[in-house]
């Protein structure tokens, strides 16, 4: 079974990063999607929230686990057996900071490799950042993230 891990802190999961872990999905078998405990980002939602909303935006699909560490990726990825970093990008921005990350990972485990998908051209401005700035401000954030997101950002922001 070919296991690949999909990190990142989902301060909330995108449509974005549901298109990544779909994509992902013609790839791999399984994907560990996995909020990665980071002491540099400040998030809106608990790590309990994140869960949820991931795991409800994943529901339909057959092959996604969903879970946290406070692990390395590449160690989390080692535990569970996964060949693979996922990783999307969407500009040249991104670029320079997964590359670095990807060296880092590759210094620290060189039999994991990290596999890049490049954003749809459609979603490339998507970002939590971005959606949490739109919704802030009672911005209509319907379309950047699935409903259930949604609902939990209308809740936490108000309309």
């Amino acid at each position: 079974m070919r296991k690949a891990v999909y990190a990142g802190t989902f301060d909330p999961i995108t449509n974005g990063h549901l298109d990544i872990i779909e994509r992902s999905l013609s790839l791999f078998d399984e994907i560990h999607v996995v909020i990665f405990y980071n002491p540099y980002k400040k998030t809106v939602f608990s790590l309990e929230e994140r869960l949820e909303m991931i795991r409800q935006a994943t529901s339909h699909l057959k092959g996604v686990v969903v879970d946290s560490s406070d692990d390395l990726a590449v160690e989390y990825a080692r535990k569970i057996g996964a060949s693979a970093l996922v990783r999307g990008l969407r500009a040249t921005q991104d670029y320079q900071y997964e590359s670095q990350l990807a060296y880092t990972n590759q210094y620290l485990a060189e039999d994991i490799e990290t596999v890049f998908l490049m954003t749809r051209l459609s979603q490339m401005f998507i970002s939590s950042s971005s959606v949490k700035e739109i919704a802030s401000h009672k911005g209509d954030v319907s379309a950047l993230v699935p409903a259930y997101v949604n609902e939990k950002i209308v809740n936490k922001y108000g309309k």
